[in-house]
């Protein structure tokens, strides 16, 4: 699907190369899940949010007492990718957060656009109607994986 890899770790540091045109379609990418965030309850963060317990009042009472401490979690993360999205290099720290946001993206993404795990990379085509969306959860998932492998022990 793509060649470049954007991600190399080098001993404490992960190497980051991204062009202009990826750092301004993450920068977009973060806008929306910060505003999205603004409203934890919204549907499209679902898989961000899922249900704890089955039932709803124990649910909302769990929800009550670990909302703002995995809002506060998810917003770290993004302003880590925001602050480090021109950087040459991470820290493994700010790896991990990066891993984490990109994570998040994929999940609001796949909610919003209903992507399952069916989804042939392979076959997309930019100019089928969501052709464009999937294109773009693809692209996240492979700097996802890329990412998971700079990072992993070697």
């Amino acid at each position: 699907m793509f060649s470049q890899r954007h991600f190399q770790r080098r001993g404490d540091e992960v190497r980051l190369r991204l062009d202009a045109h990826e750092r301004l379609l993450l920068s977009e990418l973060l806008d929306e899940l910060e505003r999205l965030l603004d409203d934890p309850d919204d549907p499209e963060l679902s898989r961000l949010f899922p249900p704890a317990y089955s039932e709803p009042a124990d649910d909302e009472q769990y929800r009550s007492l670990v909302r703002d401490q995995l809002v506060s979690g998810r917003s770290k993360a993004l302003a880590t990718v925001r602050k480090t999205l021109v950087a040459e290099t991470l820290d493994l720290e700010q790896a991990d957060q990066w891993l984490r946001a990109l994570n998040d993206m994929r999940l609001v993404l796949g909610t919003r656009w209903d992507v399952t795990e069916d989804l042939d990379y392979g076959k997309l085509d930019v100019d089928e109607p969501r052709g464009r969306e999937l294109a773009v959860y693809g692209y996240l998932s492979w700097l996802q994986e890329q990412l998971v492998e700079a990072l992993a022990p070697t």
